[in-house]
C-alpha cells in the first residue's frame, strides 16, 4: 500500500480568521473521508436538483440516518461522503502536484476539478457504483436559459383540461388562448402551438408553461470520470 502524504501543512491566502478555520475544517473533512474509504471518483453532473442528489447522497450514507450536508461535522462516519461546489478547496485537500498530493497519484483527479464536478469517497465495490450511476437519470422540468432538447407543441387536448380561471394567466405567459363554449381553447380553431424548438433556449415564460402542462425536458444525471484506488494508489478513466 503506497505510503500515505498526510500530515501536511496547507498554507491559505490571507482571510478573515473565521474563514481560514473554515477552509481548512472543510479540506480536513474531505481527507478524513479519503482516509475512511476505499476509494475516491470524480464525478460531474447534469441538471442539478437538490431534491435528487439529497437521495443520491443518502444511497451512499447507507441507512440515511445521518442526513447532514457535505460541509457537515460528521467527521467520525466512515460512511460514503460526497463533495462538491468548493473546487479549489477540494484541489488542496486532494493535492496540485505530485509533491503536495495527499496520497499517490490524487493529484491526477485534481487536476480535472473544475465546472459542474465533485468527488465520492465510498468503500462500497467500485462495480456497484458504476452500475448505480450508470442507471442514475431522474426526469425534472426544464430551466430558464437551458437548451431545449426536443420541440414541443401543445395540442388542444392538453389546453382544454386546464380551469377557465387560468386564462389570464396563459396570456400572460404567450399562450394564444380564449374560452370557447366554457373550456380553454386555442384562437382561431388552432389544433396545437409551438412552446419550444429544439436546440434554442428556453424562457422563463417557456419554462413555466411546461410546467402548467407536465412537459419535462430535462434530466438530473451523474457521470463518473475517474475512480481512485487507495490500495494500489491507482487512477483508472471511466
Amino acid at each position: 500500500m503506497p505510503k500515505s502524504k498526510r500530515h501536511q501543512r496547507v498554507v491559505l491566502t490571507q482571510t478573515a480568521k473565521k474563514t481560514r478555520d473554515h477552509k481548512t475544517k472543510y479540506i480536513e473533512m474531505v481527507r478524513q473521508a479519503i482516509d475512511a474509504n476505499d476509494r475516491v471518483y470524480l464525478f460531474s453532473y447534469e441538471n442539478m436538483r437538490s431534491n435528487h442528489f439529497k437521495d443520491v447522497r443518502l444511497h451512499f450514507r447507507g441507512d440515511g440516518k445521518n442526513n447532514k450536508d457535505s460541509m457537515s461535522d460528521d467527521t467520525n462516519s466512515t460512511e460514503g461522503r460526497l463533495f462538491l461546489g468548493k473546487n479549489k478547496l477540494l484541489q488542496i485537500a486532494l493535492g496540485r502536484t505530485p509533491e503536495d498530493e495527499y496520497s499517490d497519484n490524487l493529484h491526477k483527479l485534481s487536476k480535472d476539478l473544475s465546472g459542474s464536478v465533485g468527488i465520492l469517497c465510498t468503500n462500497q465495490k467500485a462495480e456497484d457504483v458504476e452500475e448505480y450511476f450508470a442507471q442514475l437519470s431522474v426526469e425534472d422540468f426544464a430551466r430558464a436559459g437551458a437548451i431545449s432538447p426536443r420541440t414541443v407543441l401543445l395540442t388542444q387536448e392538453q389546453v382544454e383540461t386546464h380551469p377557465v380561471s387560468m386564462i389570464e394567466l396563459f396570456r400572460k405567459l404567450g399562450l394564444p388562448v380564449e374560452v370557447k363554449v366554457g373550456r380553454v381553447a386555442f384562437i382561431g380553431g388552432r389544433a396545437d402551438w409551438e412552446v419550444c424548438k429544439e436546440g434554442k433556449e428556453l424562457s422563463v415564460e417557456q419554462c413555466k408553461v411546461l410546467v402548467h402542462m407536465g412537459v419535462k425536458l430535462a434530466a438530473f444525471k451523474i457521470g463518473l470520470a475517474c475512480r481512485w484506488e487507495k490500495e494500489e494508489g491507482s487512477v483508472e478513466e471511466l
